[in-house]
């Protein structure tokens, strides 16, 4: 709701300002242009997120999804010692943090939100340290294949997409280390609620 409000006092902004300028014709047209320029953009994206999606789906029936989740068990288990025998609530993480390791943001998003709702049902109304890592591993994610990064520079003409790879995994895997560390000092600092009943 804040974003939507945040958007519109922009745009409203901007064509206010064109029109006290006499720029009126230039705002029009760079609006068109810019939404031609996204629809384009959109459409060049869709194609490799699609086949990502596709790899998901063929990951998740094959059992492959499944099999990194067992992988990721152990990690995930001292990420989150309070949902350690909780199955649905750990499988939700791992498909969450598989989904993000392969750059598929749009499909970790909904996965991260049912992780959420299933944690939330312990501590309704209080963000838990164990959400607050959940949240943190979300946006931090370590990405082994940039999927939506990559389908950005090939839509903008990159001859190698790619070429990213090394530097991608040493920025994710240090902001995930950053985020987690963070989250673990932080819950010693601040002890949620739960503690202190």
């Amino acid at each position: 709701m804040a974003m939507s409000a945040i958007w519109t006092g922009m745009v409203v902004c901007a064509i206010v300002c064109g029109l006290l300028t006499g720029q009126g014709e230039a705002v029009a047209a760079a609006a068109m242009e810019g939404a031609a320029a996204g629809v384009e953009l959109c459409l060049s994206v869709a194609g490799m997120l699609c086949l990502w999606m596709g790899v998901m789906e063929i990951m998740t029936r094959s059992g492959l999804a499944q099999g990194l989740s067992r992988l990721l068990g152990p990690v995930l288990r001292r990420l989150f010692p309070e949902f350690a025998r909780d199955g649905k609530v750990m499988d939700a993480i791992s498909a969450n943090i598989s989904a993000n390791m392969l750059g598929l943001g749009n499909a970790a998003t909904p996965l991260g939100i049912r992780a959420a709702r299933q944690m939330s049902r312990r501590t309704p109304g209080v963000a838990s340290d164990a959400l607050c890592m959940l949240v943190v591993c979300n946006t931090a994610s370590l990405q082994l294949i940039p999927t939506t990064v990559a389908s950005l520079r090939s839509a903008a003409g990159s001859a190698a997409p790619f070429d990213i790879l090394p530097a991608t995994w040493l920025s994710s895997a240090i902001s995930v280390c950053v985020g987690i560390g963070a989250v673990r000092l932080f819950s010693r600092l601040w002890p949620d609620r739960e503690r202190r009943r």
